[in-house]
């Protein structure tokens, strides 16, 4: 079932956005060498209820952590721990928030410190590709529209799109139909129309696009041990088109 939003619910879910925003920013300066990444999901969950919110994914299916913290390899779902981020690494981190019965849901990946060249552009491209995914977001276009938008702009760079996790509707619930996959062929799908709240979320990776989950059964890591970076932000799809709803007042979220 896709759920059309009145724009009251559009309204009180960009609350949840707009926290989920605020924390990815705040968290920010914390994406240091040395700190580990139970640290970063102690801050991120503590900014959460200063909010009058609920971290959304702690207990979610099970998982046991405020935050999503995948480092390198790791594509999404990363537990968070002991781990030291270092130099050189990129973090991943997907923060989701329930306000008022109402989901947020939104994601960047941070550089530590400098970072090799092939991997800024990585992530780079994969925000680049979540934007001009993001402008697919129009009433009468479709899913695959965006999907197209994605691989397009990926591929052309020689990264690959992740096939077996996509994006999602949300707001209502963390997760809702349709599926929105990151890969994918123009006029295919879903009809987009005004009052769908959507999660749009490239995940791409530097070689293969196989995944595979590792024993802790939720990280998903890429099969050949590149790096993965990951973007997303919700959008509602409006009459007059796209509306970011994970941003912050005076702040560029990712």
């Amino acid at each position: 079932m896709i759920y059309i939003k009145t724009p009251q619910q559009i309204a009180a879910i960009e609350q949840s956005d707009i926290i989920v925003a605020e924390t990815l920013s705040f968290i920010e300066s914390f994406v240091t060498p040395g700190i580990t990444t139970e640290t970063l999901n102690k801050e991120i969950e503590n900014f959460i209820l200063s909010n009058n919110a609920r971290p959304a994914f702690k207990g979610l299916y099970g998982f046991p952590a405020a935050a999503c913290i995948s480092v390198n390899d790791e594509v999404v779902h990363g537990i968070p721990g002991k781990r030291k981020l270092q130099k050189g690494d990129i973090v991943g981190i997907d923060v989701g928030v329930e306000r008022n019965n109402f989901f947020g849901d939104g994601a960047r990946t941070f550089c530590v410190g400098e970072v090799e060249e092939e991997l800024q552009t990585l992530c780079r491209i994969t925000n680049e590709a979540l934007l001009l995914g993001i402008e697919q977001c129009v009433p009468g276009n479709r899913v695959g529209d965006i999907s197209s938008a994605v691989q397009t702009h990926v591929e052309k760079y020689g990264f690959s799109v992740v096939r077996d996790l996509v994006g999602h509707g949300v707001g209502i619930k963390p997760h809702e139909e349709p599926q929105i996959p990151n890969y994918g062929i123009k006029g295919k799908g879903p009809r987009l129309k005004a009052g769908m709240v959507i999660a749009i979320e490239p995940m791409i990776n530097l070689g293969t696009y196989q995944v595979f989950t590792a024993d802790d059964e939720w990280t998903v890591k890429t099969l050949d041990g590149k790096a993965s970076a990951h973007f997303e932000h919700s959008v509602a799809i409006l009459n007059d088109g796209p509306k970011i709803l994970t941003h912050s007042k005076g702040v560029k979220v990712g």
